[in-house]
């Protein structure tokens, strides 16, 4: 990320300037970039760091044998953390926890935040199904007694079960937790619970540094004009207007 450290650069450059902004030519912006040197064993991390995190095992294999950079996990763990995401992604919960479980048992009885949530998604799947008497059931039995120990856990049970008020979900205030996002909101939390149990980073660094390259940008843009970068997907640097 050679253009996020040019732009801190900058920004230290002009602090004491003039009101008016310093205008950056291109020809003066890209000197800088090439007078930065970023390592391509460093580059070729955070790649893998990526494909990792994410789940890409078929690509980070590839990727291992195209530059030599080792993964600083086993690939084999990620088709069993991927398979456990999928099924909470498709709605099957109790073979997301038999996977979860086989994976690691300490994973869900350490950290019952994460279980409640994998039990308020049952529920949830049993009320899209429209198995009411069974999702009381369930409720009652499974949700209610964590409930009764954590008063945020019982919020989130009493929104679940308001679904059940509802025959036009539409009309519903909490009609978002039949949603495909609430799905992949809960597997998203397995997914770095169990990223974490393996002593991996929950979230991949490369967004991060996106995010602090436009955090740069934004600041810089207060006090110069410079090549700058608007669409991450393609990194082309385009003129300031003039």
């Amino acid at each position: 990320m050679s253009l996020f450290w040019i732009v801190i650069r900058q920004l230290a450059e002009i602090e004491e300037m003039a009101v008016s902004k310093k205008v950056i030519t291109r020809e003066e912006w890209e000197k800088k970039l090439n007078d930065v040197k970023i390592r391509k064993e460093d580059m070729n991390k955070l790649v893998m760091n990526f494909l990792v995190t994410e789940g890409y095992v078929d690509a980070a294999e590839k990727f291992r044998l195209e530059s030599g950079t080792e993964p600083d996990i086993d690939l084999a763990t990620i088709t069993d953390r991927m398979a456990v995401k999928k099924a909470v992604q498709c709605g099957n919960v109790e073979d997301a926890i038999e996977k979860v479980n086989d994976l690691n048992p300490e994973i869900l009885d350490t950290n019952p935040q994460l279980f409640f949530h994998l039990q308020q998604q049952r529920l949830i799947e049993l009320i899209r199904n429209g198995k009411v008497e069974e999702a009381l059931e369930f409720a009652q039995e499974e949700l209610a007694p964590r409930g009764e120990e954590n008063q945020s856990f019982l919020e989130e049970l009493e929104r679940t079960v308001a679904l059940l008020a509802f025959e036009d979900v539409s009309n519903c205030p909490v009609g978002e937790l039949l949603d495909v996002s609430q799905r992949l909101k809960t597997a998203s939390e397995v997914n770095a619970a169990i990223l974490t149990s393996q002593s991996h980073e929950k979230d991949p660094k490369l967004p991060s540094l996106l995010k602090m390259l436009i955090w740069a940008q934004n600041q810089l843009d207060e006090k110069a004009a410079y090549p700058r970068i608007n669409d991450l997907s393609t990194a082309m640097l385009e003129d300031p207007p003039i």
